[in-house]
């Protein structure tokens, strides 16, 4: 709270400062208009013309600012026109040249804000002059100036207290260290470097580094120190006018009223932590109360529950035995049916084969007759097909069982690939309307992977795209772009991201894509996708894009599809580490 209101402080002194020195702003361009009036620059200045301007000018400046009197001397220093309150002396033609913002005015032929001075009264003042300077050809002519007289206390009690010590109240110094505004006034006039107010102060070294941070140095500041009427929190900035620090304006806060302050807060928080700790104490003592019947009630609750679980725990004893009993009677069930499926599978193969080799011997055999030799083609169409999935079954069985041998070899992989192509191409483009594309950028790509099962892997993506692009009926060819290309790790790739390419190790990869033009993935399979019996094809079981992609990352590589955008099809596309 002493941090808070010492920054609260700080801020209303910068915004005091900046509203003096706005106002003497104001009272310089008041000034400022009558030195360039029409009769001024005309060089009259006793003229009844400027004497009425003058009393006009006066009036104005009295209903905001507090001014003795309103005056013009002429080149010498001698007052010609005077403009006072009733009761107070004129000194017209009196002789003020000796004044040192007379000759700062004349010297210098700029506006001045003086330091405090005391007048005949004893009153202190200070004063603000503009001179008046005729512009010939000959050049610039200093002829007088125009000044207001201004009592410090009478200016400065209208921004704050200056006369109650006790409480906060305001003290202003001028550019030279000169006190013109205190609540003491035996301070008022008092320099605070003086012997004077050293002695008041007791040499105070805090308070005297502050007012000489903001009086010579002409920056903000504040402290709180021990003084003679008590602690004080003092803060002080620097009221800059016509490019210099004229004026030091301080707000002085005796401690006690801020702790007084914290003091009542604090007695409001004990009153209020008091209140919040006998409710507790009442909550808490009830809760006791409410626990301890409550325990009463569980307890006879647990001697009945105990009860229970002793009979359920021998149930659950004769469970487990059986729940053993039935996992291991699952196990030989799960490994007698995996022997199964590898056995009815090699049995699926061991048929198939001499079926399809006396299939084509009848059919070359029956070359004149169309109709057998078109029996025999479905034959080994449907053979093959039994065969493929033979084949799959036995896949998925070494997939499932960690038992998928790779036998790695160092390979092209381009040169594999179009071998693929060109296999597919010279039945596709004569029995199928597919047209293949081929593209290898900057190959050859050597990879040490299982060139059989790779070369599978390849194989199926086509088929699959085979499959959803042939346009069985239309003259338009279905349209089956192959593309290789090597990339670093972590690259962005077309419908790829980071985790699909990302390989073991560092380097580059290479990439396999495979894009049709067909109808593309169906968005409801798309998140199943690789997992087994997925399709939407009456052709397919759903297994390949299983198989495949189950190939790939046993290489230690990754593979992944998406919808072609702003296109028709679809894209599948696996990577590969690459060999040095």
């Amino acid at each position: 709270m002493l941090e808070q209101q010492k920054r609260n402080q700080e801020d209303n002194t910068r915004a005091l400062a900046q509203h003096i020195r706005s106002d003497m702003d104001s009272i310089m361009a008041r000034l400022q208009g009558i030195s360039n009036s029409g009769y001024l620059q005309q060089g009259n200045l006793t003229s009844n013309s400027t004497k009425s301007s003058l009393k006009s000018h006066y009036l104005q400046l009295n209903s905001s600012t507090p001014v003795d009197r309103l005056f013009i001397l002429d080149t010498n220093g001698t007052l010609k026109m005077n403009i006072v309150p009733q009761g107070h002396p004129s000194f017209l033609g009196d002789d003020f040249s000796s004044l040192e913002w007379v000759k700062e005015t004349k010297n210098t032929m700029s506006p001045q804000f003086s330091d405090g001075f005391v007048g005949v009264d004893g009153r202190y003042r200070i004063a603000v002059t503009y001179p008046i300077i005729i512009n010939s050809i000959s050049g610039s002519h200093y002829i007088g100036l125009v000044a207001v007289v201004i009592p410090t206390v009478e200016l400065f009690r209208h921004y704050g207290n200056i006369y109650d010590i006790e409480s906060r109240y305001l003290s202003v110094l001028d550019s030279k260290g000169v006190l013109i505004a205190h609540p003491l006034p035996s301070l008022v006039g008092k320099p605070f470097n003086g012997s004077f107010f050293q002695n008041v102060s007791a040499h105070n070294r805090v308070l005297n580094n502050l007012i000489s941070t903001v009086v010579f140095s002409g920056k903000p500041s504040s402290a709180i120190y021990e003084f003679v009427y008590g602690e004080r929190l003092t803060s002080g900035y620097p009221i800059s006018l016509n490019g210099k620090t004229q004026y030091s304006a301080f707000i002085i806060t005796p401690t006690s009223t801020i702790y007084s302050k914290i003091n009542s807060i604090i007695a409001t928080e004990r009153l209020e932590m008091f209140s919040l700790i006998v409710g507790i104490i009442a909550a808490v003592t009830i809760l006791i109360i409410l626990l301890s019947r409550m325990n009463s009630i569980l307890d006879k609750g647990i001697r009945e529950r105990t009860i229970e679980l002793k009979e359920v725990n021998e149930n659950i004893s004769t469970s487990n035995k059986k729940l053993e009993l039935a996992n291991e009677q699952l196990k030989v069930h799960d490994r007698l049916q995996k022997e199964f499926i590898n056995t009815a599978a090699h049995e699926l193969r061991t048929p198939i084969q001499p079926i399809l080799s006396l299939t084509k011997l009848i059919k070359n055999n029956a070359k004149d007759n169309e109709q057998t030799s078109e029996y025999c083609d479905i034959v080994i169409r449907n053979a093959l097909r039994l065969k493929k999935l033979a084949e799959n079954i036995l896949d998925i069985s070494r997939i499932e069982s960690n038992a998928l041998r790779l036998e790695k070899e160092n390979f092209e992989l381009d040169g594999l690939t179009l071998d693929v192509v060109k296999e597919f191409s010279n039945t596709s483009d004569r029995d199928r309307k597919v047209k293949f594309e081929y593209n290898v950028s900057k190959g050859p790509f050597t990879v040490y992977e299982d060139r059989v099962r790779i070369a599978q892997v390849v194989s199926n993506l086509i088929d699959n795209s085979i499959k959803f692009t042939s346009k069985e009926g239309n003259e338009e060819k279905g349209i089956i772009s192959i593309k290789i290309e090597k990339t670093k790790i972590n690259k962005k790739i077309d419908g790829a991201t980071n985790d699909d390419i990302d390989v073991k190790g560092e380097g580059s990869v290479v990439v396999v894509s495979v894009k049709d033009n067909g109808k593309g993935i169906d968005k409801e399979i798309m998140p199943r996708l690789f997992t087994k019996f997925t399709t939407k094809s009456f052709q397919g079981t759903g297994l390949g894009l299983f198989i495949s992609k189950s190939i790939i990352e046993a290489h230690g590589g990754k593979m992944w599809a998406h919808n072609n955008e702003n296109e028709k099809g679809s894209a599948f596309s696996f990577s590969l580490p690459l060999r040095n």
